[in-house]
């Protein structure tokens, strides 16, 4: 059989008149697409975010149930907490009008420490005995499930609004945000068995790093959940902060140098905390920087900051990279053998930036649960 003499036309059912059947094949999904292509990309895009918030909801569940099996387990709570735990859950803060900034700062502290007072006040109601390393605990579970029902019925709401509407464009900013949102929260569940364990967490490595150089030297509490240690290096004199460990606790480091401040000259500030890093870099890299290493809602960077400008105080950082799952979930190891390191970083830091004779502060900036001084 001579294949160069076969008529294309014959192969593919075509011939000289218009095939009505193929003319039907290109032209339906052109129409279709034109006319009904929204309609298909939203049914398209809203079964992979369904299973995105099939996962939020499955995380939201779980750190609740974990909450709870915390605390009938651990403090022996007078009454079943279910019901009052399902109220914090739902608690929300209503920050204040910021129209004009003048005192926004002071307004937004305000607010925060009313609201950390008042769960404090209610976790104690639920077992007056409760000590203060439980207490911590369970302040910081019930931050994380709250924070994961708060991202789902966001995500939800978002979601049900547009598929309500059919509105294709109100879905994709969603679509794209979503995988940054799992990530976030998947963290914070992997989170939840170390902080019930009372386990270090990669946000500690600047607890800790200070920590190491608090050993052996007297501590005392200079602010609500924070401890200041005294001593010295190559004659000059060193003021060691932290968070109060092993509770999970960030301290109010702000109120400290405040503290600091009104009794003693200051001629730097060295700030040791996690910094995320930036894909394609190394997880527990060091940096060194300038300025207010500190997250948060800002109000601490932001005392700290007037209080060094007010002073005339320099301030360093030290930095140690990680990723978001990283930062609060079991310190890894690659990132705990980094203290000795960041550590020697400080007194370089010092050597090449003060005299003898001249005060430091050294800041260890984080969540220090699991980590003593």
């Amino acid at each position: 059989m001579n294949f160069t003499n076969i008529d294309l036309d014959q192969l593919f059912g075509m011939s000289d008149d218009t095939n009505p059947l193929m003319m039907l094949i290109w032209i339906l999904p052109i129409f279709l697409f034109v006319f009904y292509g929204q309609r298909i990309q939203l049914f398209v895009t809203s079964g992979e975010i369904k299973k995105g918030i099939k996962k939020l909801d499955g995380f939201r569940e779980e750190s609740r149930n974990e909450l709870i099996d915390y605390i009938k387990k651990n403090l022996e709570p007078k009454y079943d907490p279910i019901k009052k735990i399902d109220r914090f859950l739902d608690y929300f803060t209503i920050m204040p009008v910021d129209m004009d900034p003048n005192g926004i700062v002071d307004k937004v502290r305000h607010t925060v420490r009313s609201r950390e007072d008042y769960t404090r006040e209610h976790v104690k109601s639920l077992s007056p005995e409760i000590s203060d390393l439980d207490l911590s605990k369970v302040q910081t579970l019930l931050e994380i499930a709250s924070s994961l029902q708060m991202i789902y019925k966001i995500i939800n709401h978002m979601f049900l609004t547009a598929k309500k509407q059919n509105n294709y464009p109100l879905i994709l900013p969603l679509q794209m945000i979503l995988p940054f949102i799992m990530e976030q929260a998947e963290a914070m569940k992997e989170a939840i068995p170390a902080f019930k364990a009372g386990q270090p967490v990669g946000d500690g490595i600047g607890p800790m790093v200070v920590g190491k150089m608090m050993l052996n030297v007297d501590k005392e509490t200079v602010a609500f959940q924070t401890v200041l240690a005294k001593t010295e290096f190559e004659n000059r004199k060193l003021f060691l902060l932290k968070a109060e460990g092993p509770n999970s606790t960030v301290g109010r480091p702000g109120d400290a140098l405040e503290t600091i401040v009104s009794n003693n000259k200051l001629d730097a500030i060295i700030m040791i905390d996690a910094a995320l890093k930036m894909e394609g870099e190394d997880s527990a890299s060091i940096a060194q920087g300038f300025g207010a290493a500190i997250g948060g809602i800002g109000t601490e960077r932001f005392q700290i900051e007037a209080i060094a400008t007010n002073n005339h105080i320099q301030v360093f950082s030290i930095v140690i990279k990680q990723s978001i799952k990283e930062a609060i979930a079991l310190m890894t190891k690659e990132i705990a053998d980094q203290a000795d390191d960041a550590r020697s970083q400080v007194y370089e830091m010092i050597r090449e930036n003060t005299n003898e004779g001249q005060s430091v502060l050294v800041i260890g900036v984080g969540n220090t649960v699991g980590v003593p001084q």
